[in-house]
């Protein structure tokens, strides 16, 4: 079986150019995550890389497959220079172990939450997931492995993440479309919820 990492950095590469910096962190009982940085002009991008080595399985699997399951990877864009968004690092890391720590399953719509500021002063504890395929397309892998998909997030306040909670992913993310939301704003209040 191939190692998926050194594709799934191929393909981030390919798509965001060379990283400028990396850092890795290794949990107890985890693989280890590598979080890479790309800034392109004012946008820094962070993306992680080692959350696609295993399948995600159902918590509720008795045994979890080694091969099969969906595989992805946690992409997070913000304006350059505007906040300390590199202390983010540690939090996607959090993020991208939790499958292996937790049995969860990552998938678009859903809402992660690191409990703590994503940086400092963030007005962000949580992310939205959102819809892969735009920024880097999925990586297709040998059969029977799924492909690896690159997951957007989005940062919500906690007051977001309680109205998503009621209303849903695509209601906040209309109401966010609706009202203009610079999404990659690192220190953006919360969008009118009225």
């Amino acid at each position: 079986m191939a190692d998926v990492l050194p594709l799934v950095e191929a393909r981030l590469r390919g798509a965001l150019g060379e990283p400028d910096a990396r850092a890795a962190v290794t949990f107890l009982g985890t693989d280890r995550i590598e979080v890479l940085r790309f800034t392109d002009g004012d946008v820094v991008r962070y993306a992680t890389l080692g959350m696609s080595a295993q399948p995600m399985s159902d918590p509720t699997a008795v045994l979890a497959d080694p091969v099969k399951g969906p595989r992805a990877e946690l992409v997070l864009s913000v304006r350059a220079g505007l906040a300390d968004t590199d202390k983010v690092l540690r939090p996607l890391a959090v993020l991208a172990a939790s499958p292996q720590v937790e049995g969860v399953v990552v998938a678009p719509g859903a809402s992660l939450d690191v409990g703590e500021p994503l940086w400092p002063g963030a007005p962000f504890t949580s992310v939205l997931v959102a819809e892969p395929g735009g920024l880097v397309e999925d990586l297709e892998l040998d059969e029977p492995l799924d492909p690896v998909h690159f997951l957007p997030l989005l940062p919500m306040t906690p007051n977001e993440a309680a109205w998503k909670r009621v209303h849903g992913a695509q209601a906040l993310q209309e109401r966010w479309l609706t009202n203009g939301t610079d999404l990659r704003d690192p220190s953006r209040t919360s969008v009118p919820l009225e």
